[in-house]
């Protein structure tokens, strides 16, 4: 057993940090097993010697966050817990803690080491894949960032796309307009504007064509210049589609394909343009390729719990 001993000197902060009846606290000492006390500004923890570092650790970055404004809750403090267990130098962790995308509603940080990678790689390179299972931030972070460059001005516009292929239904058998088909495909999409920016600026801009958000079909024979664009759901592309979405990229332009390979919604037989353009691309520069797993799940807890349990069936 150990014992370590600090002073913060806010008594502000320190009260945000705790928590309402210190409840960051304490799923701090459920997470790792320890006992922390708190005194004034005055904590003390105690446990074994690992998790009482880690411990202190999560503090000292969640105090960090709380000083520079940012309001903490059980997800940040999970997330402050996951760079603690990272394998990441002191640096890195301070590095990852302090990144940020802004957009007008909040302000929107990594929860995991990868996710901190993935922004990374999207802001460096010019072709990005996002892998991995749902809840991994993949979409999320992706808006985010397009949302982040278009207030900057790096960008003039933020195109959003789906295939149109979901759980083996077909668009021709549902009811109403093209619009009404393929709305409930890319919801996730819109959902995840409205988190960022206000509903009537996401409205306006989709008037004025500033954002665009259309199937994968809508992107043929265009050039997409000035634009972040994503695609989601790229699994469940074919080559052929792949190859077209690829090329529409022009000057001054950046684009993300995210997809989970274990979610294939294609026909029997049909190989999937995402599994295709991994292994067609992997040689290509300036392209690259951000894998998540089960581990770095963000949602609820009992989401990472399935998708492990998948994970592990799909190997045995």
């Amino acid at each position: 057993m150990a014992e370590i001993g600090f002073e913060l000197y806010n008594n502000q902060l320190i009260q945000k940090l705790v928590g309402v009846s210190d409840s960051n606290l304490k799923l701090i000492e459920k997470t790792l097993g320890v006992e922390i006390l708190s005194f004034g500004n005055e904590m003390t923890i105690k446990g074994e010697e690992k998790s009482v570092e880690k411990a202190k650790e999560a503090v000292m970055l969640l105090y960090d966050k709380v000083g520079r404004g940012v309001e903490i809750g059980e997800e940040e403090v999970k997330a402050a817990l996951r760079i603690c267990n990272g394998n990441l130098s002191q640096t890195e962790k301070q590095d990852l803690n302090e990144m940020v995308l802004k957009t007008k509603k909040r302000h929107i940080y990594p929860r995991s080491a990868m996710q901190a990678k993935y922004i990374e790689e999207m802001m460096k390179n010019e072709l990005v894949f996002g892998l991995g299972p749902a809840g991994t931030g993949k979409t999320y972070l992706a808006v985010a960032l397009a949302v982040s460059m278009m207030i900057d001005g790096a960008v003039d516009k933020i195109i959003l796309s789906r295939p149109a292929v979901e759980a083996g239904e077909n668009l021709g058998f549902l009811p109403g307009d093209l619009k009404e088909k393929v709305d409930p495909y890319l919801r996730p999409l819109y959902d995840a504007l409205y988190e960022m920016l206000p509903a009537e600026t996401v409205d306006k801009k989709i008037a004025l064509g500033e954002i665009e958000i259309a199937p994968l079909a809508f992107m043929r024979g265009r050039t997409l210049s000035n634009a972040f664009v994503i695609l989601d759901e790229a699994q469940n592309t074919t080559p052929m589609q792949m190859k077209m979405f690829l090329t529409r990229l022009g000057e001054n332009s950046r684009m993300v394909v995210n997809g989970d390979l274990s979610q294939v919604d294609l026909p029997k037989g049909v190989v999937s343009g995402l599994r295709d353009a991994l292994d067609t691309l992997k040689n290509v520069s300036n392209i690259s390729s951000v894998a998540f797993t089960s581990k770095d799940v963000v949602r609820h807890g009992l989401v990472a719990k399935i998708v492990q349990a998948y994970e592990e069936k799909t190997k045995k």
